[in-house]
């Protein structure tokens, strides 16, 4: 067993993707059995402790079947419709199977719109967080029925905003800091040739780096699509290099592999692993040195010793004043009364908001505002304390 390998059993955030082509048989109708297996083994995970966020595709396939038509149909507004008919069935089938085991299975429904504006993004991370902190399994997918980017085809083949749900689970995967991003797909992994045309294709077992992750890119191996047998490697490719590039170890496998998650988390040699290097968080680092700070919190002592001891929230009855002027989702200072930085934090509330609010309690802030967003004006996934 390799170093790389080895370190999976390590991972606690994850995120797995499922194509089509894995949650059914030739996207024709659904693949039952395999799915069941894929669900448990994300209970066994979430069981255990680790997060697991999956990313779903297939609704317009099961919308397909619902409405009884021959084949996938072309026109948009068509697609559309099979989405929000197959988006619902699709998610009963997570409800019912992950509560047979114990889990409740939440829907997230995302546009590329959701990830792309600052606010709207960290109320996403917030609500998968509380999520997971729930014990709840996210099953997210993009909102076909009003996002047409997935469903727009050209030559033939599906084109998507976030490049046929690969790219969402990337960006999820980046925005939760994710330790390991599972892309599952309908062959073993990437292979250095289209494996349906050429009998000498080898699957390759780890990509060891982002300079041959590039190579690969370039080179004439990803064929054309899941279509072709080679499981959209193009676009798996592409958003493992966005993965891999912010701190998250990818694995590309297939679906069809029995008890396949657990499998590989025990360091089996399954798929392709492109590991990330080994460094502080993305998003941890971004707010620690990479954002400017706009401002700081000054808290008082109690509050500090709650941050460093307990790892708690910053709530507003912590604060005694607010310094600078800063927007929601702007990265600030906390700081003591003498003027020391003791941390940095993603702020959920305007400066105008967080005077207002300091010193008084979470109930208070609809009384105060008139509206409520957050309990905290910092809440603890976004936040950095210590050698900032």
């Amino acid at each position: 067993m390799s170093e790389s390998r080895r370190h999976l059993a390590e991972a606690q955030r994850i995120v797995v993707k499922l194509g089509t082509h894995v949650i059914t048989d030739d996207g024709v109708q659904l693949a039952l059995e395999r799915l069941t297996d894929i669900v448990e083994g994300v209970a066994r995970l979430r069981k255990s402790g680790r997060d697991v966020v999956m990313v779903s595709s297939g609704a317009v396939t099961m919308g397909v079947r619902a409405l009884g038509l021959t084949e996938r149909p072309r026109s948009l507004g068509l697609r559309q419709a099979c989405a929000a008919v197959g988006q619902g069935l699709l998610m009963g089938v997570y409800s019912q199977l992950f509560a047979e085991r114990g889990v409740t299975a939440a829907q997230v429904l995302l546009t590329q719109e959701d990830l792309a504006d600052r606010d709207r993004a960290l109320c996403v991370r917030t609500t998968l967080m509380r999520l997971l902190e729930l014990g709840a399994v996210p099953v997210l997918n993009e909102n076909d029925s009003v996002s047409v980017r997935e469903l727009m085809e050209h030559r033939g083949q599906t084109r998507t905003g976030f490049g046929d749900n690969d790219g969402l689970s990337a960006l999820v995967a980046v925005s939760l800091d994710a330790d390991l991003l599972v892309l599952l797909t309908n062959v073993a992994g990437f292979f250095d040739a289209n494996p349906k045309k050429n009998p000498n294709a080898k699957l390759v077992r780890e990509i060891r780096d982002l300079n041959e992750l590039q190579t690969w890119q370039a080179s004439e191996a990803l064929g054309d699509g899941s279509s072709g047998g080679t499981g959209g490697m193009g676009s798996k490719l592409a958003s493992s290099s966005l993965a891999v590039t912010e701190g998250t170890t990818v694995l590309i496998a297939g679906g069809a592999e029995p008890r396949v998650l657990e499998r590989a988390l025990s360091g089996e040699d399954l798929g392709t692993l492109i590991p990330a290097p080994a460094r502080r968080r993305a998003r941890v680092r971004h707010i620690a040195v990479g954002a400017r700070h706009r401002g700081g919190l000054i808290v008082n002592d109690g509050a500090l010793r709650a941050l460093n001891d307990t790892k708690a929230s910053l709530l507003p009855i912590g604060v005694v004043a607010v310094d600078g002027n800063f927007e929601q989702g702007d990265v600030v200072e906390v700081r003591d009364g003498s003027g020391r930085v003791h941390g940095r934090g993603v702020v959920n509330y305007p400066a105008d908001a967080c005077r207002k609010l300091a010193g008084r309690h979470s109930d208070d802030i609809d009384a105060i505002l008139g509206w409520r967003g957050y309990d905290a004006l910092i809440t603890r996934d976004n936040l950095v304390m210590g050698a900032v």
